[in-house]
């Protein structure tokens, strides 16, 4: 696979200023999705791990994560980076009157270790057509039956 990010080019008008013309800029295209399966198959060449036991290990993975950030844990992979639950809610007069119940929302933040930021320090670039994409709902149809 060629080692390029995609992108197309596309205007964006500032939702504050509606009335002038938008700027032109990059967004990135994804080339395609690398599931689990591609990832262990990937994994397979590059070491002497079958698939399927890299298959293991990543489900187990999945499931040691989440077990982590539910139990509110940071959960460090290594020098690919951290996860680490974020809420975000309305806000109380005093530490006292608040409560759980103004908690609206967990979101799951994720810091890039080393090997992420020096995969992305020295990138190429190549343009491309816009090209349409699917939802997330096909995607996760499309791996189903695999």
């Amino acid at each position: 696979m060629e080692r390029a990010v995609t992108y197309s080019v596309a205007q964006r008008v500032d939702p504050r200023e509606p009335e002038v013309a938008g700027k032109f800029y990059a967004t990135a295209q994804a080339r395609g999705v690398m599931g689990i399966r591609e990832m262990a198959e990937r994994i397979q060449q590059a070491c002497t791990v079958t698939r399927a036991d890299t298959m293991a290990v990543l489900t187990a993975l999945e499931d040691v994560v989440s077990d982590g950030l539910q139990g509110g844990e940071i959960v460090r992979l290594g020098e690919l980076g951290s996860l680490q639950i974020s809420l975000s809610g309305k806000g109380a007069v005093s530490a006292e009157e608040y409560h759980d119940s103004l908690i609206t929302k967990a979101r799951i933040l994720f810091r890039p270790g080393t090997t992420l930021k020096n995969a992305i320090s020295n990138l190429s670039f190549q343009r491309v057509n816009v090209k349409t994409t699917k939802t997330d709902e096909e995607e996760e149809t499309d791996g189903a039956g695999v």
